[in-house]
């Protein structure tokens, strides 16, 4: 029993059902708990920069041979591309097959404020995204917190390293350090991983209740009917062919899972993700490339609920849209989704430009989604979470830079939660 109470899984999993407890007997008191659900976040968010640096930097100069980054990287793109499709495809037929939006009335549904996600819609485009990656200002990118650009220079401070040959050592050691300090104080953060999950719950059911659901329910569990279709199908699949166990995997980053489910925020676990994948066999390069660069083209889970909501909010105002104009809204997220990558509120924002864009949807139709969207927002992190974990195991059996020894000790539980914190 007490080893049971040990386990971060379990705590996180007790400080969810207690904050949502909280969120419906006392909605004020638990509205009040937005601030430490903030502060875990902020906390995970203050070392997630420094963090994508060094492994970047330590995976890049560590592979030495420049040939076999190009080829890492492009195969990354690639498989992120494919899966990114798929996720999207399968959002389409499932919205089309349930349709839940069929018979819900716009004028009596309740909206919320999304004037916030609009104005940076507006302003989003594929060459705006573009000139974003390159930052004009580096300390502004870790202070921003901007992944995209922290990656991207990253790399090019990781070639540079590598092509220092020995008289770059020094420093490479001294990153190696570095990168283990700050992987310390994430251990230490996530140990309050259970007050965080928490806070979030508390806020997120006292604030939205969960009465909000029942007028949306159908989209909601459609959405999540899609996800686990997308996960035990596609992924399946997917982790078969590349002689792995998903439900193994799944089980080996559990604890990972229920914080992201607890904070809504795959950004939670970045850091400690990156970490076991590691101690799951997958070399430290490919983690350092292919970890960061799935948080910003790699969001499945992102992907389905974007291609869902789009055709449910053409059901609600009756909009008839035929396939034709579904693939082209497929073609559309397939670029707008990859544009707000790292943004605050950036489903919302990428939502509003793809209507925007599309011009067959009210723009101003998102609002519906504004109440329920956070009580689906943790499966989409979920997801998103599952998917990059798979696709680094994937590139690194790839690549033949899996080690199968580690896996083995990782799933008979050598290297469990309590040794990675």
């Amino acid at each position: 029993m007490s080893r049971l109470v040990g386990h971060l899984t379990f705590q996180v999993l007790v400080a969810i059902s207690i904050g949502v407890l909280l969120g419906v007997w006392n909605p004020e008191a638990a509205r009040a708990m937005k601030p430490v659900g903030d502060t875990f976040i902020n906390l995970v968010k203050m070392v997630i920069a420094p963090i994508i640096f060094l492994t970047v930097v330590l995976g890049i100069a560590s592979m030495g041979d420049m040939r076999r980054l190009g080829r890492v990287g492009g195969k990354a793109l690639l498989y992120f591309e494919v899966v990114t499709t798929v996720a999207l495809a399968i959002g389409l037929v499932v919205v089309n097959v349930v349709r839940p939006g069929d018979g819900l009335d716009a004028s009596t549904m309740a909206r919320g404020d999304v004037s916030r996600y609009t104005a940076p819609a507006e302003q989003l485009s594929a060459v705006g995204f573009l000139t974003h990656i390159v930052p004009s200002n580096v300390v502004a990118a870790f202070a921003g917190g901007d992944v995209l650009q922290v990656v991207f220079f990253a790399v090019l401070f990781g070639v540079a390293l590598a092509s220092l040959g020995e008289a770059g050592r020094p420093l490479l050691d001294l990153f190696d350090r570095l990168a283990k300090v700050f992987f310390k104080i994430v251990a230490f953060v996530m140990r309050l991983a259970p007050l965080g999950a928490f806070g979030a719950m508390a806020y997120t059911v006292g604030t939205f209740g969960l009465a909000t659901l029942l007028p949306l329910g159908k989209l909601m569990l459609s959405v999540y009917i899609t996800m686990f279709l997308f996960v035990f199908v596609v992924l399946n699949l997917i982790a078969r062919l590349y002689g792995f166990s998903l439900l193994a995997f799944l089980k080996y980053i559990r604890a990972e899972l229920v914080i992201v489910l607890g904070t809504s925020s795959s950004e939670a676990v970045l850091p400690r993700l990156m970490d076991r994948l590691e101690r799951y066999g997958c070399a430290r390069p490919i983690v350092g490339l292919v970890v960061p660069a799935g948080y910003s083209f790699n969001l499945d889970g992102t992907s389905i609920y974007l291609s869902m909501a789009v055709v449910f909010l053409a059901q609600v105002y009756d909009v008839q849209l035929g396939w034709g104009k579904q693939l082209a809204v497929l073609a559309v997220l397939m670029l707008t989704s990859k544009g707000a990558a790292g943004v605050t509120g950036s489903g919302f924002i990428v939502l509003a430009s793809t209507l925007s864009a599309m011009r067959v949807v009210p723009v101003e139709g998102v609002a519906i989604l504004l109440g329920v969207d956070r009580f689906m927002s943790e499966a989409r992190a979920i997801v998103n979470v599952i998917g990059n974990g798979v696709a680094t195991v994937v590139i690194a059996k790839s690549e033949g830079a899996f080690d199968e020894r580690r896996e083995a000790a990782a799933l008979a539980g050598e290297e469990d939660e309590r040794a990675a914190a």
